[in-house]
């Protein structure tokens, strides 16, 4: 959000050296991934590499990925990232991921199929498991809210193998007020505590998901009640005051109160 930036982009190499410092320590031992935005087609297959050599170290590992390639703006989707990156998130990032959070575009890019309706988003749902993820949420669309234009949907779906190799899955709806502001970071909170709330509620993705929306929502209402004291009356708030509140929604973010419930379909 802001016209300046400074600093480097790691490359595939760099990545690549880091993780091998990791492993001569014998410290690459880990119980979750999670990578979201990406530029680079090299350092995204760089990270599969290193996801598929942690899950043979654990068999347990959770790998989290943010498939960040764009939005849609007024009804018309657009990639913010390079158009190539689209068929290694489809045929190689997807594949390992245990969780996914596109948003509605994204995961219309990754099954290429447009959404339209809630039914056509479950069938899209279930087209990202059929990729490898078992859970998939779909972080915001623009279907239209059973309680009104001043919601945004999302989706959920968890999808596991009981014992005996029959497949059940859970699909929620969660239904939260729009704010009216942009802000930037909020994909990459989202993926950050549904991690955190999957791994408390690893069963439950309608608690894991009502957590996470909850949190999501009392950092949003905080951010905007602070960047309007900011900027004053009637003044539209900047970049640098509608950076989120991370810090004073710590309580927030580690117990929140729930305040968007989800529905089950």
């Amino acid at each position: 959000g802001y016209a300046h930036w400074k600093g480097q982009v790691l490359n595939s190499d760099e990545l690549h050296e880091l993780y091998e410092g990791l492993k001569l320590n014998k410290v690459n031992r880990y119980d979750y991934v999670l990578t979201g935005y990406t530029r680079d087609t090299s350092f995204l297959a760089m990270v599969v590499d290193i996801v598929e050599e942690l899950k043979q170290q654990n068999s347990n590992l959770v790998y989290v990925c943010d498939p960040v390639m764009g939005d849609k703006w007024n009804g018309e989707g657009s990639m913010y990232v390079p158009e190539d990156l689209l068929p290694v998130y489809r045929d190689k990032v997807v594949p390992v991921a245990d969780i996914i959070t596109p948003n509605q575009f994204e995961a219309e890019l990754l099954t290429g199929r447009k959404i339209h309706t809630e039914k056509e988003a479950l069938e899209v749902m279930d087209m990202l498991h059929a990729m490898g993820p078992e859970t998939v949420v779909i972080t915001s669309s623009d279907l239209q809210a059973p309680l009104g234009n001043d919601y945004l949907i999302a989706l959920g779906s968890h999808r596991k193998t009981k014992a005996d190799g029959t497949k059940v899955t859970q699909r929620i709806r969660v239904e939260s007020p729009k704010v009216d502001a942009v802000f930037v970071g909020t994909g990459d909170l989202f993926a950050a505590m549904l991690l955190a709330w999957t791994h408390k509620h690893p069963n439950n993705l309608k608690v894991a998901c009502e957590k996470t929306v909850s949190a999501m929502q009392h950092v949003l209402q905080r951010t905007i009640k602070s960047a309007k004291a900011q900027a004053g009356e009637g003044n539209k708030p900047n970049s640098a005051q509608l950076e989120l509140r991370m810090v004073q929604s710590k309580k927030d973010i580690e117990n929140p109160e729930i305040i968007v419930k989800a529905t089950v379909l």
